[in-house]
């Protein structure tokens, strides 16, 4: 059974007075925003855009949130069994007088690679932009593929 870890659960007089203002201190909003659900989502708070990677008997697909990019920056590029991605998203101008009161959306370049099986076959390889969704499909190798095989039987 898992258990609450409580460092100030002890009956000290200093500890227990202690805890709730820790607690209250927490769960502020502040460090809601920082708080993490799995060890890959803190690659998402630091710009780097969210990918799908979704495999079917035939083909590979790779999906990554690059809204506000112009498709003319997005590169592709599959260096033997590398994928690797790079775009740059260009900041807005703000207006002359305005103050900005909260930014949270990302800007600037990235590039981000992806080891692709040897079951990949990168000549047929395709890449689509639409919606700010980039789409990558890689169909599988022919014998990568499932197939059936007949059962002989034998008397």
């Amino acid at each position: 059974m898992l258990a609450k870890w409580t460092p100030f659960s002890n009956d000290t007089q200093p500890t227990r007075a202690l805890a709730p203002v820790l607690d209250s201190f927490f769960k502020d909003p502040f460090f809601s925003d920082l708080a993490f659900t799995a060890p890959w989502s803190a690659v998402s708070t630091l710009g780097m855009p969210q990918t799908d990677i979704v495999e079917t008997e035939t083909e590979l697909q790779l999906k990554v949130d690059l809204p506000g990019h112009d498709p003319k920056s997005i590169h592709v590029k599959l260096e033997g069994d590398t994928l690797t991605l790079q775009s740059e998203r260009q900041s807005e101008h703000q207006q002359k007088g305005a103050n900005s009161l909260r930014s949270e959306r990302s800007y600037g370049s990235f590039a981000r690679s992806f080891v692709l099986p040897s079951t990949v076959d990168a000549a047929k390889c395709q890449a689509a932009y639409e919606h700010g969704v980039l789409t990558l499909t890689m169909p599988k190798r022919e014998e990568a593929k499932p197939r059936a095989i007949e059962v002989q039987v034998r008397s």
